[in-house]
């Protein structure tokens, strides 16, 4: 699959390479795995000299001698004495960039907490010393959340506040994955929601469901629930190492808020513990969830209710680690009998998510959410609110859009509207197939 996307980091990043005719630049990509973090990276840095370095779990030593050939394959330099030690390979590489300026790419560099974690003290050390005399652009990439966060965010570590920028790249948005799609010969909008709520937009995913030609609902469901499926094991192999010896707390935890329990008081009432603290910790320190708020909340409000951000992961925990009895075993055409059976529930929260990200594509709204009171009675899928031309959107949102009453929608947002008094409210029924009216960036959408 070709590079798609990502055109504002790629201006940035080549920016900050400018910058570096001046002084060395440090910029750090995180995000979760399969994102393209080092596709971005390698796509920018193609045009010119760059050296890739990834940090895999051997010793520092081991590694330290394959980055020594990978530095003689681009510079023809002499190598004095044993080079032992990040520390005299980041050293080195400084040198070299005082004469001629290059990117140095680090891939996974949270590991070196593994394999050891001095090295982050010694490159601030050597950077602090060096970077006003050198043309460096150096790019950290890391997949652990919670340990890049940790590293450049936490003031009390040593590389805090040392990057230029950090990037927390995110998965394709709905028009991204419109473009693959129709480059594919593909342009039915079923399917576009299908690889949005199956994919989430992670580019490695598509890329795995295009090359083999997974197009359509059921070649999806095949390909994900088979032995041999790529998929299977996936959210235990992103999380397990992000959350340590306590993921199955965590993984009960998610598995509830995939199944629907999206209130605290409904988590602790099935797991008959307190969780405020795993809750936190999933949002502050791992990004895996969010909280949500009625769009006119007040901040200190206790309505709320929590979604996993990711919408593979919610699949995952939804149907794949809730029926892992049947997964063991095997039988796969059970899971796809609950697929099939909860489908039309499953989508409907998804398709709400599926058309805020269109809403906040056309950059007509600086507030986009929903709404629910108390109890959650009347709820309403979305709304989205122009705040300068004072313009309120509520709409509800369906598969089937003939189901969708307005007269009904205008009824349960009368107490909405009467904190917006001076604003002009327009209501929508919205199904897939008013998509291709939405995907279009800055395009008026309800004229």
């Amino acid at each position: 699959m070709k590079f798609y996307g990502r055109k504002k980091e790629l201006e940035t990043l080549q920016n900050l390479y400018r910058q570096t005719e001046e002084s060395g630049r440090m910029t750090v990509l995180t995000g979760r795995r399969r994102v393209g973090k080092t596709m971005l990276a390698l796509e920018f840095a193609r045009t010119h000299k760059f050296i890739y370095l990834f940090a895999a779990k051997k010793s520092e030593l081991l590694l330290c001698l394959e980055y020594i050939e990978e530095i003689k394959k681009v510079f023809s330099i002499p190598v004095i004495g044993e080079v032992r030690t990040f520390k005299d390979i980041f050293s080195l590489l400084l040198e070299i960039s005082r004469k001629e300026r290059f990117t140095l790419i680090v891939d996974e560099f949270q590991e070196f907490y593994n394999i050891n974690p001095a090295v982050y003290s010694e490159i601030q050390h050597l950077w602090d010393l060096n970077k006003n005399h050198c043309r460096l652009n150096v790019i950290f990439i890391g997949s652990i959340y919670s340990l890049v966060h940790k590293i450049f965010e936490n003031s009390k570590e040593p590389l805090f506040q040392r990057a230029d920028r950090v990037f927390h790249i995110k998965p394709f948005k709905v028009d991204t994955i419109s473009e693959i799609l129709s480059d594919y010969g593909c342009k039915d909008k079923k399917t576009l929601f299908d690889f949005y709520l199956f994919t989430g937009g992670v580019p490695r995913y598509i890329d795995i469901l295009v090359k083999n030609s997974v197009f359509s609902y059921e070649q999806i469901m095949n390909f994900l629930l088979d032995e041999y499926s790529p998929f299977i094991n996936e959210g235990k192999n992103l999380l397990i190492e992000e959350f340590g010896k306590e993921y199955g707390a965590y993984f009960s935890i998610l598995e509830l808020i995939a199944a629907g329990k999206t209130a605290r008081s409904e988590i602790e009432s099935i797991m008959e513990r307190q969780v405020g603290g795993h809750l936190e910790r999933l949002e502050n320190d791992y990004a895996v969830i969010s909280k949500h708020k009625p769009i006119d909340a007040k901040p200190n409000s206790r309505i709320q209710k929590y979604s996993i951000t990711d919408n593979f992961l919610n699949f995952w925990f939804r149907f794949i680690y809730r029926y892992r009895s049947a997964v063991e075993t095997g039988n796969f055409a059970y899971i796809k009998k609950i697929i099939d059976r909860d489908y039309n529930v499953y989508s409907r929260l998804l398709l709400e998510a599926f058309f805020k990200d269109l809403f906040a594509g056309t950059q007509l709204y600086n507030r986009i959410g929903s709404y629910w009171e108390k109890g959650n009675l009347n709820e309403i899928d979305l709304v989205a609110i122009n705040d300068i031309e004072k313009i309120i959107v509520i709409a509800e949102i369906k598969l089937n859009k003939s189901r969708i009453r307005l007269e009904a929608l205008k009824k349960k947002s009368q107490r909405l509207l009467a904190k917006y008094g001076d604003y002009t409210p327009r209501w929508l029924a919205l199904g897939l197939e008013d998509a291709e009216e939405y995907l279009f960036t800055g395009k008026k959408i309800d004229s």
